[in-house]
């Protein structure tokens, strides 16, 4: 048989708990369920690899959220996080993951996943944040990948590589009752019921399109193309604040972060044109992204990470982290630009816009035990709502998803669904291989991609996003109709362009919906300039209703670590001003 040829195939298995995405928050949620149960059939299921997937594939450089005793405390860092995400937190979740993730810090140490420590032994902790000191750095972080994986064999979790999920199945109550997956090499369907389900999918990363021009050249692993987002939507899952995007800053032209986060903790820190400073902490937030926006269009630009100040020893530690752990690539983009740190300004940009919990606000709605609003449905990683979570994020709130849905798979049995529904889906599916001639899922995408830049892209301009949402309209009867599949390969990039384009719409749908501007750049409407927390100091819901798209206003849930006044405005001083 030709590699990738699509062969005509459904079968069906059945299982406890079902997780979705192997990549970070999925192994973690996987072996938490087995452990919670060790008798109870827990299975991983992963499009790409569980060995090398998602976004910690090579590794990753840090901890970018630790809360460690002696350094900060849950009350501390949920404040931090309910200020910087301009308010609109549930801080239950927050604090909860603030509770939890020292204890997964050791877990992971006792992995053999080594975090920086001083002459004492204890964990080095760095500041980054505009107000607490969170930040961790893993000198050898390319090992997380490697250790995850032997913990789920140690554990018999049983591992489907190669599948992706397309839709969830739901029982005539509305209670999840399992998924439809294809195998991406064969096109082969598989059934997999299960009491409970959890989406660990990742962020919705291909959405925008980078400026460099290349489709897989974005900020975020381009294997997140937002599937979990889709599948949770059509599900009649609520998602939520899609309007609050993700935008980073990052090295121009290369699908990665300058790391001021890595490197400001040594004394780097971002510049204008003239060498000068022009924010006071590079700690990812909306007005900083919108101070970093502004400075770039103003005659100060382009913007700079400098770090040609410090000492010979101090630059080599940054390079033996940034060049050799999560994207190794660094230092040969770098080398092949002739940029060395000790004597050239790296040059930074803005990414394109994608869709993220783990670094903005964007997600599954999700409670403190990781529930969605659908029953047995999980979601945790950069796909839930816990805002700013991050990697630890990821393995904590992975773990309390595990947990929780092996109590709910022991308390329930498998429930029923309409068969008919998965007739309808392998329909849907197969649908681009049926066709002799069309348009190649690349040319959809790519399509679909320069319309969310040209159209979706902050500043957002209310006449902007309703042509641009006409515009998707048409590329959507296209891709519904013309898009064609010639081989298994081809058939996982059209499901994955279906999930793009979802994402579009869901995400120019909120963004019409919140009419003010908050979160700096990230929701920046022309319209309605100004903060209205009279009117909008809530979460936005967005969800499939009868078939349509709605948006509705959940209020935020009273704090619980209170925020004094002269405090909820702080990242909004970002900006340095220029002393008398």
């Amino acid at each position: 048989m030709a590699l990738d040829q699509i062969v005509d195939g459904l079968s069906e298995v059945s299982c406890d708990v079902l997780v979705i995405g192997g990549g970070t928050a999925g192994p973690m949620a996987a072996l938490k369920a087995k452990l919670k149960n060790p008798k109870a059939d827990v299975v991983l299921l992963e499009k790409a690899n569980v060995k090398r997937s998602g976004a910690i594939s090579m590794g990753m450089d840090g901890l970018n959220n630790a809360v460690i005793p002696g350094y900060a405390t849950p009350e501390q860092y949920t404040k931090e996080i309910t200020i910087a995400n301009d308010g609109i937190v549930d801080q239950k979740a927050v604090y909860k993951y603030a509770q939890n993730c020292y204890k997964i810090i050791e877990e992971l140490d006792s992995f053999g996943i080594r975090f920086l420590k001083n002459e004492n032994g204890d964990f080095a902790v760095k500041k980054v944040h505009h107000i607490g000191t969170y930040v961790l750095p893993m000198p050898n972080g390319e090992t997380v990948k490697k250790a995850l994986y032997r913990q789920l064999r140690r554990a018999r979790i049983l591992i489907s590589n190669r599948y992706m999920a397309t839709r969830l199945l739901k029982s005539a109550d509305g209670r999840v009752a399992g998924v439809i997956s294809v195998n991406t090499r064969t096109a082969e369907l598989l059934v997999i019921k299960a009491k409970a389900v959890i989406l660990c999918m990742g962020a919705a990363g291909r959405l925008g399109l980078p400026t460099s021009g290349y489709m897989f050249g974005t900020y975020e692993n381009a294997a997140n193309s937002g599937d979990g987002y889709a599948m949770a939507y059509h599900a009649g899952a609520a998602l939520a604040n899609l309007e609050c995007y993700q935008i980073n800053p990052l090295i121009k032209d290369y699908n990665g972060p300058a790391c001021a986060y890595v490197a400001g903790p040594f004394g780097a820190y971002t510049a204008n044109n003239e060498g000068s400073r022009f924010i006071e902490c590079d700690y990812w937030s909306g007005q900083m992204m919108l101070e970093f926006y502004n400075e770039l269009l103003s005659g100060k630009g382009p913007v700079f990470l400098q770090l040609k100040h410090l000492h010979e020893k101090t630059i080599e530690e940054i390079e033996s982290t940034l060049h050799k752990v999560e994207r190794p690539t660094r230092g040969l983009f770098q080398q092949g630009r002739g940029v060395d740190y000790r004597t050239d300004s790296i040059e930074m940009h803005i990414s394109e816009i994608g869709l993220c919990s783990g670094h903005s606000a964007s997600g599954v709605f999700v409670d403190d035990n990781a529930r969605t609003t659908v029953p047995g449905l999980y979601a945790a990683g950069d796909m839930a709502s816990v805002p700013h979570n991050y990697m630890l994020g990821a393995f904590t709130n992975g773990s309390v998803a595990g947990t929780d849905a092996m109590e709910f798979a022991e308390s329930h049995d498998l429930a029923e669904f309409d068969p008919a529904s998965v007739a309808l889906e392998r329909e849907r599916i197969l649908a681009p291989t049926k066709r002799e001639d069309g348009i190649p899922p690349n040319q959809i995408e790519y399509k679909t991609r320069r319309l969310v830049n040209d159209y979706l892209q902050p500043p957002k301009v209310t006449r902007k996003y309703e042509l641009g949402m006409r515009r998707l309209a048409e590329v959507r009867e296209d891709m519904e109709t013309r898009m064609i599949a010639r081989n298994a390969h081809e058939l996982l990039r059209a499901l994955e362009v279906q999930s793009i384009m979802d994402c579009a719409d869901m995400a120019a749908h909120a963004s019409l919906f919140r009419e003010e501007s908050r979160w700096g750049l990230y929701h920046w409407r022309t319209d309605f300039p100004e903060k209205d927390n009279e009117n909008w100091f809530c979460h936005t819901l967005l969800s499939k209703q009868d078939g349509r798209m709605t948006s509705t206003k959940r209020a935020v849930e009273p704090y619980i670590v209170p925020i004094a006044d002269d405090e909820k405005d702080l990242y909004d001083k970002q900006r340095i001003r220029a002393s008398a």
